[in-house]
């Protein structure tokens, strides 16, 4: 056994979680105000060192990476929290939304409606199937997918709608839903973002994100509210359907071992990232619950500062602050972005420049008057530095220096 131990422990070196890297880095003087991070990772993992080393061990001692016991007990963990029916983890949260449009043959011809202010995935696996992504803007509350624009979209060749829930809030489920029903059009959801979001239909009954469309995506990759160690996804949904399709094309399209009914791709999550996103989706409750502390303490400290905006919440969705994302009035964006990095404080723009603006997506066509509420949030977003390990001794600071740039105060 302490063979095992050993070698475990060497093996474990490139992820830097062994126990001496780790008391390295607590021993660095990390969070003074000059270090303030967008996303504090290892002061997440050093709280749960034990629990990620066991974890992993039990991988090293099996040898099952590919596939295994990790792979599926974090897929019925994950079916259990979310209340999902069927989880089929994958290779990334881009394989996730294109396992899931294949599952529904979309390919040459068709159209998908979707929104392009949102990280490039979800419109380019739309391109990449040979199908037409069809972009609406966005509703300027909550930055997520307008659906009266949507109603207006649809066409015979649409097979799909993809909201996405952006920055940690949901898309207008109840409104998407009638529209998927009366058109008979299946939702997609990509919930990359939100994982752990809530949605209250009309009988205030609480549904969780990625549940209420016919499939819901999503993403691991480390900086995710529930991040792995590398990258990892999954397509959830009730459907049985769906399910075997999806499981089918993730596994090269078999049907059985070397039976190959259809054209699928290779995209799996390995059993060391299934095995550290068991025992990190045992903390996901708590985690939302420091992002929402979070967010309430910038809330604030922000609030009824001249030029700025603060998130607004939407009325039916819970909102799991993946991001914390301001608007920057009166074209002083950038400016403020440039005097906070001045103070070693970091700051992100998600996104500068929406999908229908991008050369990759020119010959679509897409007329940029269409798009007036998409490009004056790309041109205003400015996201906090917003995780966990946030405190408000480091939430003082930055909004000191939010305030001494908005009211010109002499600092």
């Amino acid at each position: 056994m302490q063979q095992v131990t050993n070698r475990m422990l060497a093996f474990l070196k490139p992820f830097h979680l062994t126990r001496i890297r780790l008391r390295k880095f607590a021993q660095q003087p990390r969070m003074t105000m000059e270090g303030i991070q967008m996303v504090d990772l290892i002061g997440q993992h050093q709280k749960i060192e034990n629990e990620l080393q066991q974890a992993m061990g039990r991988v090293l001692e099996t040898g099952a990476f590919v596939k295994g016991p990790e792979v599926k007990a974090f897929a019925e963990e994950l079916g259990t929290f979310t209340g999902a029916k069927h989880v089929i983890p994958c290779g990334n949260g881009t394989d996730a939304l294109q396992i899931a449009m294949m599952a529904l043959g979309i390919g040459p011809g068709d159209e998908v409606i979707t929104t392009g202010f949102t990280f490039i995935s979800t419109v380019e696996v739309v391109a990449l199937l040979g199908a037409t992504p069809v972009l609406v803007d966005i509703d300027p509350i909550s930055f997520t997918i307008d659906a009266a624009q949507v109603e207006e979209a649809i066409t015979e060749r649409t097979k799909a709608i993809v909201p996405v829930h952006l920055f940690g809030q949901m898309a207008d489920m109840t409104a998407l839903s009638t529209i998927s029903e009366k058109h008979n059009v299946p939702i997609i959801e990509d919930n990359a973002q939100a994982i752990g979001a809530q949605w209250s239909d009309r009988s205030q009954r609480a549904m969780q994100s990625g549940t209420i469309g016919l499939m819901g995506t999503t993403s691991f990759f480390p900086s995710k509210n529930l991040g792995c160690m590398g990258d990892g996804g999954a397509v959830i949904t009730q459907d049985d359907d769906m399910a075997a399709r999806c499981r089918q094309i993730a596994n090269h399209g078999m049907s059985k071992q070397y039976h190959h009914d259809v054209v699928g791709i290779n995209s799996r999550l390995d059993g060391l990232q299934a095995a550290i996103l068991r025992v990190k989706l045992q903390h996901l409750p708590d985690y939302i619950k420091a992002r929402q502390s979070a967010a309430k303490r910038y809330d604030a400290m922000l609030h009824n500062l001249p030029g700025v905006t603060i998130p607004i919440r939407v009325a039916n969705s819970t909102h799991v602050f993946h991001q914390y994302t301001l608007r920057i009035l009166e074209g002083k964006r950038d400016a403020m972005r440039a005097y906070l990095q001045s103070k070693g404080i970091p700051s992100g723009i998600y996104y500068p420049i929406p999908g229908h603006a991008q050369k990759a997506f020119e010959t679509f066509g897409y007329n940029p008057a269409f798009f007036g509420e998409s490009l004056q949030a790309a041109a205003e977003v400015l996201s906090l530095p917003m995780h966990t390990e946030l405190n408000e001794e480091q939430q003082t600071f930055i909004c000191k220096a939010i305030r001494i740039f908005v009211l010109d105060i002499n600092d």
